[in-house]
């Protein structure tokens, strides 16, 4: 395993090479002057000369593309355009806010979507699975924006059970008082996608040859559920995890820009508003290191779920 997982890490390393590539064109032929941008609109040509000379900018293209790599290597980005905020301190204080909201909701979302879809599964056929599948489809056309739309005003407006935004200091108030409304919408969001997917994931493997010779054996219904197709299922369930975690990062950021939470996701928005390039380059780049390594951590998990998963 440990020479699979080497294999994988330098097959990383082109793809890496070729997200910072393309980030860096995207950003030096499409994304505007940064010297015009930082000059402001009564800038001289002077001053925009000079800080284009400040940033490297009328270095040969080779060089700024070397420099642009080297601050990813050593993850030494400088400073915030718009804040002079070094942008090491900007993950170091935002990202514990984005990681407060974004693990519960991955923890409870993934939890709760798998005992509803066995659930679902067993009852198969039933008045009840019809009527989940309903409410389910119902759910998935409606906005995230409704949710929070509708989620603040009953719960933070109406019946006060829990503030409409705000932040501390503390990780025990945040979780406590915070945090819950917008990993409660969150959740209701991705609840209603996740248990049609896993009840069909479920009922696949309800419908293999081992589950008709427990049957016939005369193993109980749910030890069957639990012991065998839980367990055969969860293949296709890590699957769709690890495709998730990427877009539910993304998701808490925008949970972030609705309920004033100061994480990394509202930074990254406000340092779109004000072109602040540093900030978002440096998310760009480790949102898509941080997706090849979930693959990775992913694939490796396939051979303890299932021992007969070969990794080459």
């Amino acid at each position: 395993m440990l020479s699979y997982i080497l294999r994988r890490v330098v097959q990383m390393i082109p793809t890496l090479a070729g997200v910072i590539l393309l980030v860096f064109l995207l950003f030096r032929y499409f994304g505007g002057d940064p010297a015009e941008i930082l000059g402001g609109l009564h800038a001289t040509a002077e001053q925009v000369e000079s800080i284009r000379n400040q940033l490297g900018l009328n270095r040969p293209v080779w060089d700024q593309l070397g420099l642009f790599a080297w601050k990813v290597v050593t993850f030494n980005w400088g400073s915030s355009w718009a804040t002079n905020e070094a942008i090491s301190n900007i993950f170091r204080t935002r990202l514990p806010a984005t990681l407060t909201i974004m693990i519960p909701i991955l923890v409870l979302g993934v939890g709760l979507s798998i005992i509803a879809g066995m659930a679902v599964a067993y009852v198969r056929g039933s008045l009840t699975d019809r009527l989940v599948m309903i409410i389910s489809t119902v759910a998935l056309s409606i906005s995230f924006l409704v949710y929070v739309i509708i989620g603040q005003y009953l719960f933070a407006f109406r019946l006060g059970w829990f503030p409409v935004q705000g932040w501390s200091h503390s990780l025990w108030t945040n979780l406590t008082v915070y945090a819950p409304l917008p990993v409660l919408l969150a959740v209701l969001v991705s609840l209603a996608p996740d248990t049609r997917l896993y009840r069909s994931f479920f009922l696949d493997e309800i419908g293999q040859d081992y589950v008709r010779t427990a049957r016939a054996k005369g193993v109980p219904e749910r030890t069957i559920l639990f012991k065998h197709v839980l367990r055969n299922a969860m293949i296709p369930v890590l699957t769709n995890v690890a495709t998730q975690l990427p877009g539910v990062f993304i998701g808490s950021f925008l949970i972030e820009v609705f309920f004033s939470v100061p994480g990394l996701g509202r930074e990254v928005y406000q340092a779109v508003g004000r072109s602040d390039y540093p900030v978002i380059q440096a998310v760009t780049i480790y949102l898509a290191a941080l997706t090849m390594l979930i693959n990775l951590i992913t694939d490796v998990l396939y051979k303890f779920v299932d021992p007969r998963v070969v990794l080459k």
